[in-house]
Formats: structure tokens, C-alpha cells, sequence
């Protein structure tokens, strides 16, 4: 797969929401034209108040103010924000209001996971991080764990035009309406920087694939190392093989995944996975510090991708997704750097001896969820090559 990169760009690696959150507030503040973010979550918490403040703010001096939620994600938003949002005059649309129990359909599950910002066409931030407190984490030791990156350079036309594109889309499908959108800006593609970068993104139309098969061409190609941060992992058979045959051929691979129980069936299931990974000579630690929301990787020192997708059916299959890759070995540094030290501070290493002499209790349970997890995905999924 030919990734559409550009170059000329600066890439800025954020850490969590705690240089996150003031970022993206600074660039809505720095807005003058229009702005647009999108978010699986939006939580009523400080955050999020202060994110729609921002939102407000930018709106009331005539910025061109466009927010589009997920409907499951952002379920608990209070209507009266949202009321206040658009009487500030911010544009706010909800992809998929609702999921019925009594009607439950696979394109019932086709999520808007993405999290993306662009503002004025000069910066753009794509990543991993919702609209919801670092600091509020129910059963998990905080703060959140998790990557964004701050685009300046070129490739915010490609975001932007993207993310004006599925708005416009969104908005016709769900009420049938045109959505006001800006036909371009002057100095948007304006280089900035050296760094190379492309966007790639997962849909259910023409890129149903796109991000799986960009991590599966690096993975093939690596030589020296892979290494993998992912919350939630549960990859198909395609990518299974693709580590196999990269730790059989020496590489490195190394595989930093999510170790305290947030969703016990998924939990589970994906430990059904960990024997023929250890056995080839793959690394695994769980990170146990905190609560892992990371979805990102780097490759043989040069490759890097930081973005909303996990390894998982619902990202690889189902939901929109939207992940930034790196060719540059200062940026790729900079994240494998970052991961190695959340490793030593957090994380534990699976044993393979002990992995493969536990107990029946324990054996039966993540082979009862993984049996689930393919009864689940066979009913909602797309077919048999993941």
C-alpha cells in the first residue's frame, strides 16, 4: 500500500491530556476563521466545560464553529450543552443518535471513533484523546495514558478537507441537509517543516482497510524492531501472522497492551491470543500504571503512527477511524522513547513459562470470552479474512 505522504510538515508529539487539552484550547482561541473537531467521547466534566467554553468563545466572534459527536461515545452529554453550544452558534451535529437492543444491526455499531481538530486550514491535531478529564478514570488509577499530534504544514489541508468532506456527508445522511462548509483557505498548504507525514483513515466505503493494511506493509518490512502500544487487542488472523512471521525472522516485537480490566469479555478474549505470540519470541508487558487509551506504534526506528484505531474488530471493521503515520526518525525516536519509559515505569512483562503453565481456572475463562468474542464477530463483522 502506497501511503499518500507529504512533506514540509512540524510534528508535534502530545502526551495525554495534560499537553493535549491546552494545545487544542490555544488553537480554538487562535481560530479566526473556522474550526472543527470531532470525538467519540465528550464528557460534561472540566475538560469538556472547558473545551465547549472554547467552543462558545470561537463562535461568538464569528468563527465558523463545527462539532461532530459520536452518538453512543457522547450518550451521556447533557442536552442542555449541546443547547448552549448552538445557541453560542456552534454547528453541532451526532453521527448515529441511537443504538436499540431491539434492533441491533451491524451498521448499528459503525461508530464515529475518530478524533480530530483543524483550525483556519494552518493546524490540525489528530490522535487517540476524547474530550473527557485525564483525571477521570471510574476503576482505574489516573491519569489516562494515551498520544495526539499537532499538525502544522501541508498535510492540514488533507485533514481538513477530509474532515470537511465527512460533515458534509454526515450531515445529508442523517437530516438531509446541505452543511455550510468553507471551499478552501489561501495559505493552508504553506510548508512549515521537514517531517513527512500522511493521513490515513477507516471507513466503510472506499478505506475499509487502509489503517490495518498500512501497520501490516511496516510490519512486513520490518527488520530491526516493532513495537506496538494498543489498548484494546484483538487483531484477525492477518495480523497475527504478520508479528509471527516478524519475530521468526528476528525482529523485535514487542507488544505494550492494556493490563488492568476495563472490559472484562474483550480483557479476556484477547489473552487467548498471547500463546502463539510468546511462543514465537513476542514481548508482551501490560501496563498496569494506569489506564491505557494508546493506540499507536513505531518501526524499525523511522516508521511511526499515532491515531483513534485499536487492534481490535470494532476499529478494524467497523468504526471510522483516523490515524497519523510518520516517516521521520526524530519524531519516531521521540514516541519509542516515550513508550520504553511508560514501559519501565508501568508496565509488566508476560512470562512465556508461566503463560503456558497456568491453572484450568484460569485457562477457562479467556477461552469461554474468546469463543464469544468470534460468536460476536461473525454476527457483526465483515468476513473471515480478519
Amino acid at each position: 500500500m502506497m501511503l499518500p505522504f507529504l512533506g514540509g510538515n512540524t510534528l508535534t508529539l502530545l502526551r495525554s491530556g495534560m499537553e493535549y487539552f491546552p494545545a487544542l484550547e490555544a488553537a480554538i482561541d487562535g481560530a479566526r476563521i473556522e474550526f472543527y473537531l470531532e470525538t467519540y467521547i465528550f464528557e460534561d466534566d472540566d475538560t469538556g466545560r472547558r473545551i465547549a467554553a472554547a467552543l462558545c468563545r470561537a463562535a461568538t466572534r464569528g468563527v465558523a464553529t463545527h462539532l461532530l459527536l459520536d452518538g453512543f461515545g457522547s450518550k451521556d452529554l447533557p442536552p442542555a450543552v449541546i443547547a448552549d453550544l448552538r445557541e453560542a452558534g456552534v454547528r453541532v451535529l451526532v453521527f448515529r443518535k441511537k443504538i436499540s437492543p431491539l434492533t441491533l444491526r451491524r451498521n448499528h455499531l459503525r461508530r464515529l471513533h475518530r478524533k480530530v481538530a483543524v483550525a483556519d486550514g494552518s493546524i490540525a491535531f489528530v490522535g487517540g484523546i476524547n474530550i473527557i478529564d485525564d483525571m477521570h478514570t471510574p476503576g482505574q488509577i489516573p491519569p489516562r495514558y494515551d498520544y495526539a499530534v499537532r499538525v502544522q504544514g501541508p498535510l492540514v489541508a488533507v485533514i481538513r478537507e477530509n474532515s470537511a468532506r465527512l460533515l458534509r456527508w454526515i450531515a445529508w445522511a442523517s437530516l438531509h441537509e446541505r452543511w455550510p462548509v468553507r471551499r478552501g483557505i489561501e495559505h493552508e498548504t504553506l510548508p512549515c517543516g521537514n517531517q513527512r507525514a500522511a493521513l490515513v483513515v477507516r471507513d466503510n466505503v472506499r478505506h475499509r482497510s487502509d489503517i490495518e493494511d498500512a501497520y501490516l506493509d511496516a510490519i512486513d518490512s520490518a527488520r530491526d524492531e516493532v513495537l506496538i502500544a494498543n489498548a484494546y487487542f484483538f487483531p484477525g488472523i492477518r495480523f497475527r501472522r504478520a508479528l509471527l512471521r516478524a519475530a521468526q525472522r528476528g525482529v523485535q516485537v514487542t507488544l505494550l497492551l492494556q493490563g488492568r480490566v476495563e472490559y472484562v469479555l474483550l480483557h479476556y478474549a484477547s489473552r487467548a491470543l498471547y500463546g502463539p505470540l510468546l511462543a514465537a519470541g513476542v514481548d508482551i508487558r501490560e501496563y498496569h500504571k494506569s489506564f491505557l487509551h494508546t493506540k499507536v506504534a513505531v518501526i524499525d526506528g523511522h516508521w511511526a503512527t499515532v491515531g483513534s484505531s485499536n487492534i481490535d474488530p470494532f476499529s478494524l471493521m467497523l468504526a471510522r477511524e483516523a490515524n497519523i503515520v510518520v516517516e521521520d526518525r526524530g519524531f519516531a525516536g521521540q514516541l519509542r522513547m516515550s513508550l520504553h519509559r511508560a514501559m519501565e515505569e508501568g508496565a509488566i512483562a508476560v512470562p512465556r513459562e508461566h503463560w503456558f503453565n497456568q491453572p484450568l481456572r484460569t485457562r477457562v475463562p479467556i477461552w469461554i470470552s474468546y469463543a464469544v468474542v468470534r460468536v460476536l464477530m461473525g454476527l457483526f463483522a465483515y468476513g473471515g479474512q480478519h
